[in-house]
């Protein structure tokens, strides 16, 4: 486990688009923003990044990136690669993700996901998340936000 890099930039993004490949087969739309995200977009993303990978190896088989946004920690696009999956590397990533971000002075963790991954929900209310909102999206679907508090 260490902090994300710009220059994991091209690995990351091989790996995003792997682990949500699953995602857009449950909503069916290969038009996600993390399949999407072009290289350049996700290196400008990574300049300012709270974020942490986990290595096998040398290898990156997990990601999740963070900004800070006064005291609320922004959390997303937490990605573990296909054949690592159902391992703790989410529940290990989100817990290394909100230590920096409480160190940073975040004093909550806020994230989101679709209505329809229920993998995704069952893992952060596990890890301690709540449900605060839910978003109506365009394809019947929902945005569901959900949000910790962060201990320093």
């Amino acid at each position: 486990m260490r902090p994300i890099r710009p220059e994991d930039a091209g690995e990351v993004l091989t790996l995003q688009r792997a682990a949500f490949v699953q995602e857009a087969l449950i909503y069916g739309s290969p038009e996600m923003p993390p399949l999407t995200q072009t290289l350049e977009e996700l290196e400008a993303e990574l300049a300012e990044n709270l974020g942490c990978v986990a290595l096998a190896g040398h290898r990156i088989v997990g990601a999740v990136r963070a900004q800070r946004d006064g005291e609320l920690l922004l959390v997303g696009r937490l990605a573990i690669a296909p054949d690592q999956q159902g391992r703790g590397l989410g529940t290990t990533l989100l817990a290394a993700v909100e230590e920096r971000g409480a160190n940073e002075g975040a004093t909550e963790a806020e994230l989101f996901t679709g209505s329809l991954s229920e993998a995704n929900l069952r893992l952060y209310q596990r890890e301690g998340y709540v449900e605060t909102e839910r978003v109506p999206g365009d394809d019947g679907t929902e945005q569901v936000f959900l949000r910790k508090p962060l201990v320093r």
